[in-house]
This record gives C-alpha cells, structure tokens and sequence, in this order.
C-alpha cells in the first residue's frame, strides 16, 4: 500500500477516510472485476462508477466523482502485474 492510504479520502464527497485498513485491496478487487465484465473502462469510468452523492447541509445533494488518484494508481498496479493492459485507442 502507499503511503498515506489510512488518511487518503476515496472521494470528495466522503468526510472521513475509510474505516476499514484494508480498503485498497477491496477497492483494487472491485476494479479488477469491473474490467473482466466491462473492458475498456478508464479512470473517468472508474470515476464515475465509485462517485456518490456530496452531501451540502441544507442544500440540495449534488453527484460528484470519486478519486482519480486511487484509480489511477491501482490501474497502474493492476498493469505492473500483467492482470490489464492499455487499449490501442485509449482507456
């Protein structure tokens, strides 16, 4: 795990860092799946799928992105580790 994963936040409408010490790995294990079902996606996919709604007190909620950060790098794991590879045209 890098360093600064236990206070990193996985997305701006989150609060607080994940409770779970081991929240990378389940990360890292939803994104290797979302791959096999769905080739091609990115980090903007990835973006999306793990965003949620940003919470604003009295205002109304409003959809943000998730981290591009965590994606980016777990994809660059998953790519050192021979499990993806980079498509021709992108993504």
């Amino acid at each position: 795990t890098p360093k600064g994963a236990d206070v990193v936040k996985p997305s701006r409408s989150k609060e607080l860092p994940p409770s779970d010490p081991d929240w990378l790995y389940v990360r890292t294990a939803s994104m290797v799946r979302k791959v096999y079902i769905r080739a091609g996606t990115g980090v903007g996919g990835f973006r999306k799928v793990y965003g949620g709604q940003q919470r604003r007190g009295t205002q109304t909620k409003h959809f943000c992105k998730s981290s591009g950060k965590v994606a980016r790098y777990v994809l660059q794991q998953l790519e050192e580790m021979g499990l993806v590879e980079q498509d021709e045209n992108g993504g």
